[in-house]
């Protein structure tokens, strides 16, 4: 027996309200901005990354999309210094699932 069978023994005439602020997606919370995000490839300590920079949104907004791009690649990553850092060389994917959510990108280097 689960907690809501509990509170139904409880609270017989209780019906729960609507949907929650959880359900809701948090796609359409982006800013979309005009200038292209910048797509980068870097060597550190001789492991690859692909570096997402310029976007001039919320900051709130940028972190939001890097968790996106991390669960839908299934790496690791971080938030730092005003950019996205992604473990690994995903340019060409993480460019198609910009482009898909409707920014403009920018391939920089190699």
């Amino acid at each position: 027996m689960d907690l809501s069978d509990q509170l139904k023994n409880l609270f017989p005439d209780h019906t729960p309200e609507g949907t929650q602020e959880e359900d809701l997606p948090l796609e359409d919370t982006l800013w979309i901005q005009n200038d292209p995000l910048l797509c980068k490839y870097e060597k550190r300590k001789g492991k690859p990354i692909t570096i997402i920079e310029g976007y001039t949104g919320e900051t709130s907004d940028f972190k939001i999309l890097a968790k996106e791009i991390k669960v839908y690649l299934g790496v690791g990553g971080s938030f730092k210094n005003e950019s996205i850092i992604i473990q690994g060389d995903y340019r060409d994917r993480i460019m198609s699932f910009l482009k898909d959510k409707g920014f403009k990108t920018k391939r920089v280097g190699g």
